[in-house]
């Protein structure tokens, strides 16, 4: 049988998870933590599996019949309706650093549409960016909506890294775009959207991308009023890379990022 649970519910649900996952990764933060290494070359900690596996018997629990991705434990369930899509730690490297710059993501999934997500950031007072389709963005329990800034000189503009890029051309277009912009920072990772979601930065570029990376960012970027798309222009999480912007700058961002080109 589907399950008929409303969207609001779901996303209810999913806050709570993300803010008791998120207690569970500061119980080892800023603690002498073993950094390990996975196949990818991405960092993994103690903390990243104990909050996903926290998370994974909860959904369990109460959503039996619904799948499960999750960046350390895999996939379950394929096909169904409803897949929870999980990264217990958005930023490992900031938070094996102890940097407070990492999320908790929870998004749920219905078919390929990432309809609702959560963004929670347990070593900055617990500040959570949250959204479902139909139920706008909410910052921290208030409403909130992308900037209004349309002059690219007067926008601020975000990535991860500032190390070279594996795309050239994709690199290319980050160097064009934070030379026309009146900031550039690597305030990076799920916390890059959040500021894109929150009106306190104009765009947020991942020339990179994993679903769970970015499933719950599209929902809350969408829902407040902002651009969502992978490096070809589609508005999904499933492109392997990720661009937030304000609309007002959408269209000359992309442009000038050379995105579908």
């Amino acid at each position: 049988m589907k399950d008929a649970t409303p969207l609001a519910s779901l996303l209810e649900f999913a806050i709570d998870l993300a803010r008791e996952a998120g207690r569970i990764t500061l119980e080892h933060y800023q603690s002498d933590l073993e950094v390990e290494r996975k196949a990818d070359g991405s960092p993994v900690t103690m903390a990243d599996r104990a909050a996903e596996a926290w998370m994974r018997e909860r959904i369990e629990g109460r959503f039996p019949e619904h799948g499960i991705l999750g960046e350390e434990f895999g996939a379950t369930r394929a096909g169904v309706a409803r897949r929870w899509v999980l990264d217990p730690i958005d930023g490992t490297k900031s938070f094996a650093a102890g940097v407070p710059l990492y999320g908790v993501l929870v998004a749920l999934e219905e078919g390929e549409e990432a309809v609702l997500g959560v963004l929670h950031f347990p070593a900055l007072a617990g500040e959570t960016v949250a959204a479902a389709r139909g139920e706008g963005c909410w910052w921290s329990d208030r409403r909130c909506a992308v900037s209004s800034v349309s002059d690219p000189a007067a926008a601020r503009v975000l990535t991860t890294d500032a190390a070279p890029w594996a795309d050239g051309a994709r690199e290319a277009g980050w160097d064009r775009l934070r030379r026309a912009a009146r900031l550039a920072r690597t305030w990076g990772d799920c916390y890059g959207h959040a500021l894109v979601a929150t009106g306190r930065a104009e765009a947020m570029v991942d020339p990179s991308a994993s679903p769970w990376d970015v499933a719950a960012v599209r929902p809350c970027v969408e829902e407040a009023g902002g651009t969502f798309s992978d490096w070809s222009g589609r508005a999904t999480h499933l492109g392997g890379a990720a661009i937030s912007t304000n609309a007002a700058l959408a269209t000359r961002v992309r442009g000038t990022l050379g995105v579908g080109s």
